[in-house]
């Protein structure tokens, strides 16, 4: 049986193109010329993803295995991307070859109670994930202009009206919005890594596995917490969609280049996440653990001792930015995937902003109640909360991704090859097993 094609599945907003909502195949590549064309034309849904591996629920990681460990966990970072990269290449894959993205064909494989259930659990992780950005966006608004954190959670439902206006221009703005987005993250947190001075020769021994991290149970818990919080569930049903966005040839050539275009697009991007996360530990290496602060792990302290230990102010209002950024380009990319999601699981459409505004809703809730109570330790606990929601969805996602992916009666000739299957299931049981102990941890504690 021959898999659908892509003119055959629904599209994640499938209005009428002319109004501007109609996103399936509704940017033009170039199917010849030179390299750089070519590839242009392709970049795009990749600094989506990217989006995932930066956000506020990463910076508490890097923060704590950097102040505590100095550079030993670089690698597990370095680690951790590169598995990230297979998951969301397999993405790529499953929606290039099938014209289904990853929620749909959820939707096509399964029963509809067990679909219904799927689809229950992720709107869950979305909305924790959800939670996270606006609590990062309030943290940020709080020391960048004093705002109190209650004023700041409050104020993110603005962000309904950017969703708006970008609804009313097209998919290529969405993108160049989070592109710029990125690119305010990359340079404020690159510029701080120059401020921090870091000593290189250590931060290349930290690429290099180590022992300890497996045998110091205190080094095993932050690495298991760095794995857990880079890979993001909704990122890859947000992948294998917006991948179809690119106007490609249908044919067998056709989806094989948009495959090889989509692969270094999302590999490119996912170099830059890599570069922020791996940044933001060196710099809380040379900065907190090499001057005695080993046990700063929330952004508020990292914040408040980055000007007095690097001696200027912009060190502080960098972090700050970037934190902000982050917030900020993480909660539009969450509510495409919201969208995505309920329309693939359950053919129900829903306007962005509506979809905006309600899962916000849901978010801003439980962070003002944390806010008002409990203030910046409040906070912090709702992070973590997000984060055992986020790892209870991920087999949910990483699974039927994998089992779809090395299905030659779904995929055809675009099947997994052998060695990309079993690498994949690996990284998917590597995983799913150290969410589950990063869980198990944090409930007992």
């Amino acid at each position: 049986m021959p898999p659908p094609t892509l003119a055959d599945a629904p599209a994640w907003n499938s209005s009428n193109p002319a109004d501007g909502n109609g996103m399936l195949r509704s940017v033009s590549v170039n199917e010849s010329g030179h390299w750089i064309r070519r590839l242009l034309g392709f970049m795009g849904p990749g600094y989506l993803v990217a989006v995932g591996y930066m956000d506020p629920g990463n910076w508490a990681t890097d923060l704590a295995g950097g102040s505590s460990f100095g550079y030993s966990l670089l690698w597990i970072i370095m680690l951790s991307n590169l598995m990230a990269i297979l998951l969301q290449i397999l993405a790529a894959r499953l929606g290039i070859a099938t014209g289904m993205d990853l929620a749909q064909a959820c939707r096509a494989h399964y029963s509809r109670k067990s679909a219904l259930a799927q689809w229950v659990i992720c709107e869950i992780a979305i909305c924790a994930t959800d939670l996270a950005e606006v609590i990062g966006t309030a943290i940020a608004l709080n020391l960048l202009f004093n705002i109190p954190l209650a004023w700041g959670v409050t104020l993110t439902v603005l962000d309904v009206l950017v969703v708006l206006w970008l609804q009313q221009r097209g998919f290529r703005y969405f993108e160049a919005l989070i592109i710029g987005l990125l690119s305010v993250i990359f340079v404020c947190i690159v510029f701080n890594l120059i401020l921090a001075q870091p000593q290189w020769r250590e931060v290349a021994a930290g690429i290099i596995p180590n022992s300890q991290t497996i045998t110091d149970p205190a080094m095993l818990y932050v690495a298991i917490g760095i794995i857990g919080a880079t890979v993001m569930p909704h990122n890859l049903y947000l992948h294998s969609s917006t991948v179809q966005t690119r106007r490609y040839a249908l044919d067998e050539e056709g989806r094989r280049s948009a495959m090889k275009w989509a692969s270094i697009d999302v590999v490119i991007a996912l170099l830059l996440a890599l570069v922020v996360n791996a940044s933001i530990l060196i710099t809380a290496a040379a900065v907190f653990h090499a001057s005695g602060h080993r046990e700063v792990a929330e952004i508020q302290d990292a914040y408040h001792l980055l000007t007095p230990l690097l001696g200027t102010g912009l060190a502080s209002i960098l972090f700050g930015l970037a934190l902000l950024a982050s917030g900020q380009s993480s909660t539009l990319t969450a509510t495409l995937a919201g969208q995505i999601v309920m329309e693939g699981y359950v053919q129900l459409k829903m306007r962005p902003w509506l979809r905006r505004l309600l899962t916000r809703s849901i978010a801003i809730v439980p962070a003002l109640i944390a806010t008002i109570y409990y203030g910046e330790s409040g906070t912090a606990k709702l992070l973590v909360f997000s984060q055992v929601v986020l790892s209870l969805q991920l087999p949910f996602a990483v699974i039927p991704l994998v089992r779809f992916t090395s299905d030659r009666k779904r995929m055809g000739g675009f099947v997994n090859p052998r060695w990309m299957s079993c690498l994949a299931w690996l990284v998917a049981g590597i995983i799913v097993s150290l969410n589950g102990a990063m869980l198990y941890g944090l409930l007992m504690n």
